[in-house]
């Protein structure tokens, strides 16, 4: 079995080494390829942090770690160029939400906002199609298990509609965090049980130094294939799965037709027209998907597909920065609503709506959002975070609900059930 081939080097590798990832193609789409990435770096293999408090991206090298700048993309772009053109030279990490110095966004605190791992020896895994490929709705979430939303997630709620009617806002991508104690299994043991419940295109674990991520995100930050040709796939709306097959049919229509979600996700597509427009050639930027429906084991979620060329001078990681953070994760227009996130949400996201993926040096890249996701400080509980866009036409039960069943089955991976 593949998946079995993979466990084994991920186990083997974390028993003795600290940097470590596993970026799985198992739960993959056509969309997005069924090939696992495995990465073990040696002692004296390149890694990257970053503190968004201190402004200090730190490199470490075997024992030596040092301060080598205050902006994580700048001193990733230039140790990305220093291998320009080699294929076999990969960085792979994730971008926290706070990683541009630029925007408003509260550094993470407990631990490094941003982690780059350089390898060229990695192992591939190609996964088979699966049964279903992952579409079975098989714990269906019921809306009347979420409860009646609690009084800080309704005065949060209340205080995004009072800047939505202001004008501050089209959109807010409303979040929070939970905190999740960790039992005795390690990492990868959470890891297998969170894939088996929600397999997902931006699946894997990264694993630095006691930071661990642990990732089942269904959604595309962005690809740069050999081209320049970039891509870029939102998601905005979701409804939850039935296992009742007519329910379910009837979620799913709903989640097409309602205007409610079409105009969640139309306001988003333009944000990303926009970030693309600042790197992409005059008339490259295209949608040619709108608003499709695709469905999960949990979810069914509306994506669209906004694409461009990139200009011939942007190199790969400029262009991962114009468009980060994801644009799904923040609301329109990007600047002030992150504002208002940041005035609004009680806790600093942290790794939460950042990007993981890898970055060739030959200018590919791939990279999904980080959500439906665990994250892990040395010494901390998992947290994990969840959240979605709020309109002047959101209600707040109905909001909360979503935020609920989306978190259901991380939940249910952490506690073993």
């Amino acid at each position: 079995m593949v998946t079995d081939d993979v466990v084994e080097v991920v186990r083997a590798g974390l028993r003795r080494n600290d940097r470590v990832f596993w970026l799985d193609g198992g739960g993959a789409r056509d969309w997005s390829g069924r090939r696992s990435l495995v990465g073990v770096l040696d002692a004296d293999d390149v890694s990257l942090t970053y503190d968004a408090g201190r402004r200090e991206v730190v490199r470490h090298r075997g024992a030596r770690s040092q301060v080598v700048g205050d902006d994580v993309f700048a001193v990733l772009e230039a140790e990305v160029a220093r291998d320009a053109g080699d294929p076999d030279v990969h960085w792979v990490g994730v971008l926290g939400y706070a990683a541009r110095p630029d925007l408003p966004a509260r550094p993470w605190g407990l631990g490094p906002d941003a982690v780059w791992m350089r390898t060229r020896r990695i192992s591939f895994f190609d996964h088979p199609r699966a049964p279903g490929d992952g579409v079975t709705a098989t714990t269906g979430p019921v809306q009347g298990d979420t409860g009646t939303p609690p009084g800080w997630y309704a005065a949060a709620f209340a205080e995004v509609q009072e800047r939505l009617h202001a004008g501050d806002s089209y959109e807010v991508n409303l979040t929070y965090r939970e905190r999740v104690e960790r039992d005795a299994t390690d990492p990868l043991a959470t890891y297998l049980r969170l894939r088996r419940r929600n397999p997902a295109p931006y699946a894997g674990l990264l694993s630095h130094r006691g930071t661990h991520l642990l990732s089942s995100s269904p959604e595309r930050y962005a690809t740069i294939g050999r081209d320049r040709t970039v891509e870029t796939r939102p998601i905005k709306g979701t409804t939850a799965r039935a296992a009742d097959r007519g329910e379910d049919e009837a979620a799913r229509e709903r989640l097409a037709t309602d205007a409610k979600f079409r105009s969640e996700n139309l306001m988003i597509v333009d944000l990303l027209r926009h970030d693309l427009a600042q790197v992409c050639e005059v008339g490259s930027v295209a949608v040619p998907s709108l608003m499709a429906v695709e469905t999960y084991a949990s979810v069914h979620q509306l994506v669209s597909t906004v694409t461009g060329r990139l200009r011939h001078d942007v190199g790969t990681v400029a262009a991962l920065r114009a468009l980060f953070p994801a644009g799904s994760m923040t609301g329109a227009p990007k600047r002030r609503t992150m504002e208002v996130v940041d005035a609004v949400e009680a806790e600093p996201r942290g790794l939460y709506a950042g990007a993981l993926g890898w970055i060739s040096a030959d200018g590919r890249a791939d990279l999904g959002v980080v959500i439906r996701s665990l994250y892990a400080a040395p010494g901390t509980p998992w947290l994990l975070g969840t959240g979605g866009g709020i309109t002047v036409r959101s209600e707040v039960a109905e909001e909360w609900a979503e935020t609920r069943w989306k978190a259901e089955r991380l939940l249910a991976s952490v506690r073993g059930r």
